[in-house]
């Protein structure tokens, strides 16, 4: 028995997105208390303007960046090629079963918020308010991540810690002209970013093991040296067996940040043009970059680059290179790792770039339901929120922290704060889909034309599972070896995000509701209000067809 929703035929009533929720316009719901969703529509003034190809590319390649690109190296000194590699399949597992949780939930109602009017609909008032914080909190620190990242790849090329500040300025003023210009030259610049990083890591996959089997200048043959010599996995903190095994825990947190992101794709269904059409088929396209992006970048580093290599990027250190740059210098192919390193750096700028957007429309969502104040609401006549774009491009300049801190330090504590952050986000992500998913049934709605997973509810709770361990050892390394501003950056997020969740709930009194009261049609747009009719004239799969007939 799977954990689908009932089949179109079965006894349960069927909900026609296109035609009730056009029929049904209840009045915007205030109350002035906070005891209840409240969602101010008269301030959600955002304009459709990302076409097809533009959350297609934002989906399949916007937020990769440096936590891939360069963190790799940390993971593969922690943990490992053969560790490296189980740790990303693990995790691709999660990020995967949040991102079909998302898929559904916004399918379902594309609107401003998303993940946190879903999580303050359908869960709590009081998880929509913290989740809202938590992701504009994890979406803004990511700012100054990948600003940090990219300054340590320029020093590829220039090693003069005097420079890096300028540098810096330069990437903080491009990151506002785009943002400034508004949703369609972010969406063009996405795809511009995007087609490089993917033609990057296809070139790099074929590249690599063309190297690997010996097609490098030198004509050696490398193929898995490297898993015997030093080894598959690394031992980190013991010696033996039990080390090999910390070493992936410590790596889970690091792997989990390089993957997370993907989800915030939600955030732009209140400015996509078919929003239904367009983020479904988004996020059909995970699983190729899961597996594509991560899995196989994972093999071919772990081919072409020593774990012990001491070029790595790393926690503590002033500078480092990418592994996939160490990789075809290793070979003495001379030109290709300045041309690799420059592509990473457009990379970096791109995941700077959509953090920007996601943490300014995230507060703009808060605005919208009430749960920031309403100037951050504000948006000029073509749709800008300006006022959440410009705070959220104000944290880009704790980049500048690089200049009195060593790189690597600096990238390994915003990588502990954002990765607890995105565990806390795909928690409450899958927890709101539970609700959401048993709602439904309970209420007896089967949405048609709404995208729906064969592999609910169940991959959600195998989610929810998971991530708790990850937020539980994600400062496991600090138990060893004591450092007190990496067990803040690890955890502090934790009493952050339940005391917003508890404060505001004390503060307001909200409640629970009954999973037979949830709403699932006020202020949720028609089929045809988004231009996404076609959904309903699609045909199912011969698949999906025998198992009803079954």
């Amino acid at each position: 028995m799977n954990g689908d929703l009932p089949p179109p035929d079965s006894s349960i009533p069927l909900m026609d997105v296109s035609s009730t929720t056009s029929e049904i316009k209840p009045e915007p719901m205030t109350n002035p208390e906070g005891s209840q969703f409240v969602y101010r529509g008269n301030l959600d003034n955002v304009k459709r303007r990302l076409g097809r190809q533009h959350i297609q590319m934002i989906a399949l390649a916007g937020t990769i960046g440096t936590g891939l690109f360069l963190g790799l190296g940390e993971i593969l000194a922690l943990c490992g090629p053969l560790g490296s590699l189980l740790v990303y399949i693990q995790v691709s597992t999660v990020i995967y079963a949040t991102i079909l949780s998302v898929g559904e939930m916004t399918a379902f109602a594309p609107v401003s918020g998303s993940l946190l009017h879903y999580a303050a609909r359908w869960l709590d008032p009081a998880v929509g308010f913290a989740l809202g914080w938590n992701y504009f909190y994890f979406s803004a620190t990511a700012i100054p991540l990948e600003i940090t990242a990219l300054s340590a790849m320029i020093a590829f090329w220039d090693s003069n810690p005097d420079h890096t500040a300028i540098y810096i300025a330069v990437i903080i003023v491009l990151l506002f002209l785009i943002n400034l210009f508004g949703v369609r030259w972010f969406g063009n610049s996405e795809i511009a970013f995007a087609t490089l990083k993917i033609m990057l890591v296809v070139g790099l996959i074929i590249g690599g093991l063309v190297v690997s089997l010996g097609g490098g200048p030198d004509h050696e043959i490398i193929g898995f040296r490297y898993w015997r010599n030093p080894g598959p996995m690394v031992s980190t903190l013991e010696p033996g067996a039990t080390g090999r095994f910390l070493g992936m825990l410590v790596a889970i947190s690091p792997a989990a940040f390089s993957v997370s992101g993907i989800e915030l794709i939600a955030i732009t269904a209140a400015e996509a043009q078919q929003p239904r059409t367009n983020i479904i088929r988004a996020m059909k396209t995970v699983i190729f970059r899961l597996v594509v992006f991560y899995i196989f970048s994972v093999i071919v580093v772990g081919m072409l680059v020593p774990s012990n290599d001491p070029a790595l990027f790393q926690s503590g250190a002033s500078a480092g290179q990418s592994p996939f740059v160490i990789a075809f210098s290793r070979a003495g192919i001379k030109v290709l790792p300045s041309i690799i390193n420059a592509v990473l750096i457009t990379a970096a700028f791109s995941a700077a770039n959509t953090f920007v957007f996601s943490s300014s429309r995230i507060l703009y969502g808060l605005a919208v339901q009430n749960q920031a104040p309403k100037i951050f609401a504000t948006c000029t006549k073509d749709g800008l929120p300006w006022v959440a774009m410009i705070t959220g491009w104000l944290f880009s300049f704790l980049a500048f922290l690089n200049v009195g801190s060593a790189s690597g330090t600096v990238f390994s504590w915003l990588v502990s704060l954002s990765a607890v952050c995105g565990f806390l986000g795909w928690l409450t992500i899958n927890t709101t889909y539970l609700r959401y998913f048993y709602g439904l049934r309970l209420q007896g709605i089967v949405p048609r034309g709404i995208y729906r997973s064969s592999l609910q509810p169940y991959i959600s709770m195998w989610a929810i599972f998971w991530v708790i361990f990850y937020t539980l050892i994600s400062g496991l390394s600090v138990f060893w070896e004591w450092n007190t501003a990496k067990f803040i950056a690890a955890y502090i997020n934790l009493p952050v995000f339940f005391g917003l969740l508890v404060g505001y709930k004390l503060w307001y009194k909200t409640k629970i509701a009954p999973l037979a009261d949830l709403d699932f049609v006020s202020h949720i747009p028609s089929l045809e209000e988004t231009g996404d009719e076609g959904l309903l004239l699609e045909k199912p799969s011969a698949f999906k067809r025998l198992r009803e007939i079954m």
